[in-house]
């Protein structure tokens, strides 16, 4: 029985700091059990509560606390686990008994010292748990500003859409604002600036999943809604209007797509990687040819021939149509057109698997 012990509280102490690394210090996607864990549990939690509200913003201010709760779980989590690990790993190598050895265990990992190891070896396992334990507490510190940075980033572009596109925000109301503003010919800056905005959601959201689920400050603005509307706008623009598409605008919808496939790895959504033109999506014939006749009466210059614009944009969305509106589901965004204002599963059923893709690890 000392043997199992002693290896399974060794497995225990590894386990968290494999999390550890993976979590905080692993500049990559790799996912960890543990931090998985944490999070889903605080999200299952929290997610019966607002249920009650019959309100979106009292139902937003419920999920708001789903990243806040879990980052400070996750290190309670942590602790918990080196504790009972060593207090498995004292009793197995001669504590007098279980309660002895979490009474070593407990004053090990929090410094205090008000449990005498007595003998070498019980020494060395103490001073080993409150290295361990500082080293998670100096991980935690570095982690919260750097975590809260890429929060504030994010967020400053989700803020100035508003301006342009208006709340919640819509592509055809971005077109619109722009055509009125004499703009429609200066956006390659747009592109090239949400371009950047792209791959640092990717970077930041692939090395620290739980970003996506920081919610806006304001309940009506949401990162996927106004990653949803860029990616339209970009679309239309290459699509519907007459001889505005640019290059910038293509690099943006690739680099936008890119990233939401990498942020939907991390919750195991189940997409076609390579789709093809003509693949189901989630707008229909009838809404697209609404929206461009809506845009033609307000003056804006729309092609002639709509059947050829309807191919060239489901040709556009269909890249990111599955991942976009699935992310936006996890998330509860708020309702935005053509984002969530829809079910991903009225054309293909995604599938969130407990643990993310095999490829994730």
């Amino acid at each position: 029985m000392e043997v199992i012990g002693f290896i399974f509280g060794t497995a225990l102490v590894s386990a968290v700091l494999f999390s550890a690394v993976k979590t905080v210090v692993l500049p990559r996607n790799a996912q960890s059990l543990i931090t998985r864990g944490v999070f889903r549990f605080v999200y299952a939690v929290l997610a019966q509560f607002a249920r009650f509200p019959k309100s979106f913003a009292g139902r937003d201010r419920i999920l708001a606390l789903v990243a806040p709760f879990g980052l400070l779980l996750l290190p309670i989590v942590w602790v918990t686990l080196v504790t009972l690990g060593f207090t498995l790993i004292f009793w197995s190598t001669g504590a007098e008994s279980m309660s002895a050895a979490f009474h070593l265990s407990g004053s090990s990992i929090t410094t205090l010292g008000f449990a005498p190891a007595d003998t070498l070896e019980h020494r060395i396992f103490a001073f080993t748990e409150a290295t361990i334990g500082l080293i998670l507490v100096a991980l935690l510190i570095t982690f919260l500003p750097s975590l809260y940075s890429a929060f504030s980033s994010r967020e400053t572009l989700v803020t100035k859409l508003e301006v342009r596109a208006g709340v919640p925000p819509s592509a055809a109301e971005f077109l619109l604002r722009h055509y009125r503003i004499g703009w429609l010919d200066q956006l390659e800056s747009f592109w090239l600036a949400w371009e950047q905005w792209f791959a640092e959601i990717e970077e930041s959201h692939t090395t620290f999943p739980m970003m996506a689920l920081f919610r806006s400050p304001n309940p009506k603005r949401s990162w996927i809604t106004a990653a949803g509307t860029v990616l339209d706008s970009a679309a239309l623009t290459l699509t519907v209007l007459k001889g505005k598409g640019t290059g910038a605008a293509a690099v943006c919808i690739r680099a936008g797509f890119l990233a939401l496939r990498g942020i939907a790895d991390n919750f195991g959504v189940d997409y076609d990687e390579s789709p093809q033109q003509g693949d189901p999506i989630s707008i229909s014939r009838a809404e697209f040819d609404q929206m461009c006749v809506e845009l033609r009466e307000q003056g804006l210059p729309i092609v002639d021939d709509l059947n050829e614009a309807w191919l060239h944009f489901a040709g556009w969305r269909v890249n990111y149509d599955t991942v976009l509106l699935t992310l936006a589901q996890i998330t509860t965004a708020p309702v935005a057109p053509w984002v969530s204002d829809r079910s991903a599963t009225s054309h293909r059923q995604p599938r969130i698997s407990r643990m993310g893709r095999s490829d994730i690890g």
